[in-house]
């Protein structure tokens, strides 16, 4: 019999994905582990096998579907099957012909037996004048009356001379027989009535007609943006957020960096503001753990990690991809470089797998390259913390006190960290970035964390 293939669970929270490509048509052989879907699922396109040796016998989805964990994906015909289920299928139809034509002559027979046995009750049924009494004296009016309100002219107490209907006598029967029918319901009961509960969720109205003011264009939230806008509203609505900003002095570490890049370019990485913050940022999360945590609110305990697994937001034509990089305190500086621009290079060409973007601790997203001095960034649910990063850029900075200061130009790099309220305050997230800015000021400070 026919073997159904279902979504299989992704695991990891994911219940949806989006079907990109189907590399197979219905009557196809395929073996057991062949690639037969493409579905892109939290990001990541990811090549679904064939889990049996046969054939294709059907297809359930097209692309561009969004499927849910445990839908039907397609039937297949194990080998060997094929053969026993078009016979299977000819004796069904053999004994499903046999079955309509029962059915035909036992109706048949049916309606033979229904029509003579019309024919015996119209003959046996008594003539008009037979099946009637006499009829009850009452003028035409009377008689017209009482059909209007249903009523029968026998059990109709005659009030006329010489015992004739009258319509006071029809219009007092029908008031009389109401008002029994009346007095034989049962009385209601008092139900008291629940308090009707008012949530505090509104749902969003329905949007208005925008074709009335202007020409309109429609197109399908899909793929990655499908998955950011469901993620998003997810941590919105789940973490309470607050931003600490801060700026940080880099002049010194710019200057390294300039002096090393050519090394990593070398290599085959890039060497980016982005890999020394990495590890200033592994520092702050040893001095703050709970920065590097998640929230079980069922249980009410705060989940911290002993592992600092960070997540590099890059921009790509199909959105953001959130790449991470794992053992971020155990790797060099020349490594995450080289690794970072190995996974953003994929990320940017869709060729990064789901465990590439699985099991992050914290979250970087730098935005400087685009511009901007500062911004608010959402954080990534299941984690409790983001640090968002703008463009450095040389400014006018005052050194010194009131009584001895003079104005030098300093490339200064605005930081800014979102944070679950309920795992930490205020205070926390200033002590938390000060770690940062601390680490990011000095490359002396900074080697000892490499």
């Amino acid at each position: 019999m026919p073997k159904e293939f279902k979504m299989p669970d992704p695991g990891e929270g994911i219940h949806e994905a989006e079907i990109v490509e189907v590399l197979v048509s219905e009557g196809d052989q395929v073996e057991d582990g062949q690639a037969i879907l493409v579905v892109e699922t939290d990001k990541a396109a990811t090549e679904i096998p064939s889990p049996v040796d046969g054939v294709v016998q059907s297809i359930r989805v097209k692309v561009g579907d969004v499927v849910k964990v445990g839908q039907v994906l397609m039937t297949f015909l194990a080998e060997g099957e094929e053969e026993e289920e078009a016979q299977a299928a000819a004796e069904e139809k053999e004994t499903e012909d046999k079955g309509k034509k029962a059915e035909g002559k036992a109706k048949k027979e049916k309606r033979k037996v229904e029509e003579k046995a019309a024919k015996e009750k119209k003959e046996s049924r008594p003539k008009p004048e037979e099946a009637q009494d006499e009829p009850v004296p009452a003028a035409p009016s009377t008689r017209r009356l009482a059909r209007e309100l249903g009523v029968d002219l026998r059990q109709v107490t005659p009030g006329g001379p010489q015992g004739q209907v009258t319509a006071e006598d029809v219009r007092a029967h029908s008031l009389a027989k109401a008002e029994e029918a009346e007095e034989e319901k049962p009385p209601k009961k008092e139900v008291e009535q629940p308090e009707v509960s008012r949530p505090l969720q509104i749902a969003a109205p329905p949007l208005p007609d925008f074709s009335s003011w202007g020409p309109i264009e429609r197109k399908p939230l899909r793929s990655i943006r499908r998955a950011t806008a469901n993620r998003m509203a997810l941590a919105w609505s789940q973490i309470p957020h607050v931003t600490h900003e801060d700026v940080a002095d880099v002049s010194e570490l710019e200057v390294f960096r300039r002096k090393h890049r050519s090394e990593i370019e070398a290599e085959g990485g890039k060497l980016t503001l982005t890999m020394f913050i990495l590890k200033a940022a592994v520092a702050a999360l040893k001095e703050h753990p709970r920065f590097n945590a998640s929230l079980d609110v069922n249980k009410g305990e705060i989940i911290l990690k002993n592992y600092y697994h960070i997540g590099v937001a890059v921009d790509t034509e199909r959105g953001l991809i959130v790449p991470v990089v794992r053992d971020v305190d155990r790797k060099s500086i020349t490594e995450l470089a080289l690794e970072l621009y190995e996974l953003a290079e994929r990320a940017r060409e869709g060729d990064v797998e789901r465990q590439d973007l699985a099991g992050g601790t914290f979250t970087i997203t730098n935005v400087g390259p685009l511009g901007g001095t500062g911004f608010t960034p959402i954080v990534n649910y299941p984690q409790v913390a983001i640090l968002g990063v703008a463009q450095a850029r040389l400014q006018p900075v005052i050194k010194g006190d009131l009584d001895n200061c003079q104005v030098v130009p300093r490339l200064m790099l605005p930081l800014c960290v979102g944070f679950d309220h309920r795992i930490a305050d205020g205070a926390d997230a200033a002590r938390f970035l000060n770690v940062i800015i601390e680490v990011l000021e000095s490359p002396e400070k900074l080697m000892m964390h490499m």
